[in-house]
């Protein structure tokens, strides 16, 4: 068993996901790195180690009832807790389709990731994470899951249905999650990470990687008087 601090971030052998342990790591944790392709996972995961960081890959695609679970196992035999879930994983559908004509399939695959898979995670990871002296779980949201950026014609161009449909509900689980452990020692919020330069972001996005980072970091390192049930944007509160 670890007598340190243990984070799990899916979806982290590249892009905000990685950035984030390599910024978590030095707050004296050692960080599992959760992807689905375990070459492209253990390639990150070394390159991490070699920069100093306490970093393990854990295979896990997020989707599987098979791998969620066996993560849980891993974590509990070899840790017997574990102190932050940051659920990074996520996917966009591509093409700015109009909600008249968005194809149903594509909706349902983008819930499968976005929402459905996060909720059993975290659902798989809770009674570790409850094992901790201060839990954690940080979910990565968007403002485009903002109804009221969406009202307001602050997304843009951004009109995707499944995408933002699904970081609003993930919004919800994360209120709702955060009052049902209200009194406890975990904490669940929500974290934009701001338009950032990665695979999903583009190149046109005006933020680096370190900094889409920030706000998942400051989440997953809340002290016990931070706040819990909130949707954030480094220290700043997003409209729901």
């Amino acid at each position: 068993m670890s007598a340190k601090k243990v984070a799990l971030v899916t979806g982290a052998n590249k892009g905000i996901g990685y950035e984030t342990i390599r910024q978590l790591a030095p707050h004296g944790f050692t960080v599992l790195l959760a992807a689905r392709d375990p070459a492209k996972g253990e390639a990150a995961a070394e390159k991490l180690r070699k920069e100093g960081h306490d970093v393990r890959f854990l295979k896990l695609e997020v989707t599987s009832d098979a791998d969620r679970k066996a993560a849980a196992k891993t974590i509990a035999d070899t840790y017997g807790k574990l102190d932050v879930l940051v659920n990074n994983a996520g996917v966009l559908e591509h093409g700015y389709t109009t909600p008249s004509t968005v194809p149903v399939d594509v909706i349902r695959q983008t819930f499968e990731t976005n929402f459905i898979a996060l909720i059993a995670l975290t659902q798989e990871l809770l009674p570790l994470i409850k094992k901790s002296d201060a839990g954690r779980i940080v979910n990565l949201s968007s403002i485009l899951g903002s109804v009221t950026a969406n009202a307001t014609g602050q997304v843009g161009e951004f009109k995707l249905v499944g995408y933002n449909a699904s970081k609003a509900a993930v919004n919800v689980f994360t209120v709702l999650l955060a009052q049902e452990l209200k009194g406890t020692a975990v904490k669940v919020n929500a974290a934009h990470p701001g338009w950032v330069k990665t695979d999903m972001g583009t190149d046109a996005a005006p933020l680096e990687v370190a900094d889409g980072a920030k706000t998942s970091v400051r989440l997953a390192t809340l002290p016990a008087d931070g706040p819990t049930g909130g949707f954030f944007h480094l220290n700043e509160a997003q409209p729901w």
